[in-house]
């Protein structure tokens, strides 16, 4: 199997004053919290939203380790949508002294360039924000942070910094050159 060279870049927000709200799209978008800890959808938003990406971490996840993953106090997913429909999600993790994590964040394929990532983010951003007044005892966010690569979408690393993110490191990795999944086999045109 050959590899690839992946760039990684971590991005920060330090204050709620740093995230610059998009604009949000016309029409009828929402984004709600999935409140009910759901393996079977946030297996189906992981798999559809990044099929076409290689995200293939969570992909061998069991149903019993999606559960105690999603059971953890302070794992937050939202989800917009429009017209009813899925049209993508972000993942919030809150971790120790005051960081919440974007673990994952990103469209399924069909919804992409219609100016609903720019509004999921800001509002997945502004979500990690308040996150310790929806959770009793955390501690108040200090920073917020998130990672993107060159697998990711053309406009990810651009929509990132237009929302306030910093850079604050990068790294050059090599990884297995994977086929990509999609949702499915199949599911994306060769």
């Amino acid at each position: 199997m050959s590899s690839i060279p992946v760039t990684t870049w971590s991005l920060e927000q330090t204050s709620p004053a740093d995230l610059l709200p998009a604009v949000a799209p016309g029409g009828d978008v929402r984004i709600v919290r999935a409140e009910v800890p759901s393996p079977e959808f946030s297996r189906f938003l992981y798999a559809s939203v990044g099929g076409d990406i290689q995200w293939i971490d969570r992909l061998g996840w069991s149903h019993a380790r999606w559960r105690e993953h999603l059971d953890r106090p302070g794992v937050e997913t939202w989800v917009a949508y429009e017209r009813g429909t899925p049209a993508g999600y972000v993942e919030l993790e809150a971790q120790d002294e005051g960081a919440v994590e974007i673990v994952y964040f990103g469209l399924l394929p069909g919804f992409r360039g219609r100016r609903i990532g720019g509004h999921l983010l800001s509002y997945g951003t502004a979500r990690a924000w308040d996150l310790a007044e929806r959770w009793p005892g955390r501690t108040p966010t200090k920073r917020v942070w998130l990672h993107t690569c060159s697998l990711d979408g053309e406009h990810a690393m651009d929509n990132y910094r237009r929302r306030g993110f910093k850079l604050f490191d990068t790294e050059v990795r090599t990884q297995p050159d994977v086929p990509t999944p999609g949702p499915w086999p199949g599911a994306y045109p060769a």
